[in-house]
Order: structure tokens, then sequence, then C-alpha cells
């Protein structure tokens, strides 16, 4: 089913193994089943997922069911999410034989490896090993951004110098090499720093600015911002750095607010200015959408931390050309 051949598409935020949600979430946008197995399907819409189907949710191996059967049916695409990602990095030895992995674990000598563990033990838990290699398998095929035309669709971040280096790099949208996953996992490396922007945005220093680090969501301590691409009027400090998560300093105190300094044109580099609507998810969002922090005329995020006491969120895009924030539906709130 092409673009063409529908009245629209639902883009779906990140689901983090919320199976019950996603389901609700489905048959309230119009999706239905012709039998108990049969994947969702809408007579004259799409689906399409912005990633991050695992990891931390109770109902991983049901999400990935229910969504990859959409896929393979036509009834909806997806794009990679960060945590996909990961599990491919997780999941690969580098180099072949040397018990090492592009994303570390098992390994004391390295800080991140009981925080990849932790983050990803859900996945290994609850979906089995077999099925987990076919997946992985699957999640390969996955393209890293969407452009439909009249609607983009991008996991963290539409950033046109990234996805043309993807583009050269990988000659597609999506990987097709074990030496291409090497390169996006090498710190330093071009297609590194692209797919790290695609799909998990990009970041400011505020140490650069004389500011203290902060604890994130989960606890550590970090001294780079999450950007605010999506505003195109950003040109403070304050206004560029994401800093609306409830963060705390490294002493548990409330994070204050930034300062109103001015930023370089080097910070203001991946705001987003085209003039064609964009959805994306990865950014926790809390509450109903707002203007200029969820969605502005041309951005709208998706992802309202469904999995942490928040609600899964959907954009039903119509073909209008700017975006418009009655078209967002999550459950009970339409």
């Amino acid at each position: 089913m092409g673009v063409s051949d529908v009245a629209g598409v639902d883009v779906i935020g990140d689901v983090h193994g919320c199976a019950t949600e996603l389901e609700l979430l489905l048959e309230e946008l119009g999706y239905r089943r012709d039998g108990a197995d049969a994947p969702y399907h809408h007579p004259r819409r799409r689906a399409v997922f912005v990633g991050d189907l695992i990891d931390r949710g109770p109902q991983q191996r049901e999400v990935l069911r229910i969504v990859k059967a959409m896929v393979d049916a036509g009834s909806a695409e997806m794009v990679l999410g960060n945590h996909e990602f990961n599990a491919l990095a997780y999941a690969t030895e580098w180099p072949p034989g040397s018990g090492r992995f592009l994303r570390p674990h098992d390994d004391p000598t390295n800080p991140w490896s009981a925080s990849n563990e932790a983050q990803h033990r859900a996945f290994l838990e609850q979906v089995p090993a077999d099925e987990r290699a076919g997946y992985l398998r699957w999640f390969w095929t996955l393209p890293l951004w969407l452009d439909l035309g009249g609607l983009r669709v991008v996991h963290a971040c539409w950033h046109l110098p990234s996805i043309r280096t993807v583009a050269a790099a990988l000659g597609t949208n999506r990987f097709g090499s074990l030496d291409h996953l090497v390169r996006a996992s090498t710190e330093g490396d071009p297609l590194y720093t692209a797919v790290e922007t695609l799909l998990k945005g990009p970041e400011i220093s505020l140490a650069a600015y004389g500011q203290e680090p902060y604890l994130d969501k989960d606890g550590h301590p970090r001294d780079r911002a999450r950007v605010r691409w999506w505003d195109a009027a950003a040109t403070t400090l304050r206004d560029l750095a994401e800093m609306g998560g409830r963060f705390t300093t490294t002493d548990g105190r409330p994070y204050p607010p930034l300062p109103t300094l001015p930023v370089t044109d080097e910070h203001r580099a991946h705001i987003y200015r085209d003039p064609v609507p964009v959805c994306y998810g990865h950014y926790w969002r809390h509450g109903s959408p707002e203007y200029t922090h969820d969605w502005t005329d041309y951005t709208a995020c998706v992802d309202f931390s469904a999995v942490k006491g928040g609600t899964l969120t959907a954009y039903r895009w119509c073909g209008e050309t700017r975006i418009d924030p009655d078209h967002y539906v999550a459950l009970g709130r339409t």
C-alpha cells in the first residue's frame, strides 16, 4: 500500500513493551483484526512506528509480534529507534571471537557495561533467544528515516546533513553490512555522528557555557543537554537546551533555569527549518501536547512516556502541510 493509496498516516510513538496500550490505541484509531492471530489493518490508513518497541516495558514479545505482523502485511512501516540499534550492537561481537561487543556488556572494565545490561535486560528476559535472533534480523531491515513526500518520520532528529552522510555511506536509508554497524558504533567515524544525531538527537555542552552537570531520568550524571532542534526561534542556551525533564543537580537540588546566553551558529546548525511536517519520538514528553515544546508548525513529537506513567500517543496525518494539534490521538485523549 503506497502513500497515494491511503487517506492518511498514523505515526505512533515509542511503545517500549506496552502491548495492552498499543492494542487499545490501534483500536481507537480504527485498526482492526480479521482474526485473533491476524495483523491489525485499516481500510484507508497506514501506521508508522517511530521505533523503540523494546526495553523497559513488560510486554515486549507481544509488541514485537503485533508490529512486525503489521509491517509484514503492509499495514504499517517502522523506522529504527535507538533501542533497536542498541540491541543490534549489544548482540554483535567485535572483533569476531574477541568476546567483546559493539555495545559493551559483561565487561567490568567498561563503565557503561552495567548500564547497558540493565537497560537491555527486560528484552533478553522476555524474548526467547530463537525469537530474539529473528527480530534482530528484522531490525537490520528497518530504515533510519522515512520521507513519504508530504510527511517525514525519524526517531529523534531530522537533520539533512546527517541523512546525506548516512545515505552516502550506506547507499540507502538502512544498514546493509556488518561494516556499517561497526562504523556507526565507533566514536569519531562520521557515520557514528550522523546515526547518533538521527537516533538520539544532537546535544550541546553545558560545560562550554559554564553550567554544572545534572542527573538524567535514570540518575546518570551528564554535562550535555539535548538540543531543541524543533524550535526555529531558539537563540539562547535556555531556548536551545532541553532541560524540562525535572532534572536535578548531582547533589540533588532542582536544576536551576539556564541563563539566556547567546549560542553559536554551530550549536544552532541542527534546527529544523523545512516547510515539511516531520514526526519523531524519543524525548519522553508528558501531559498534553504544548506548542513550541511538543509541536511546532512543522514538527510533532509523539513520545509521551507510555512506559513511565504517560500516554501512548499518535499523530494522525491527513495530508496537512502544517502540524495540527487537534490531530494528536492518545488513550483517553483525542
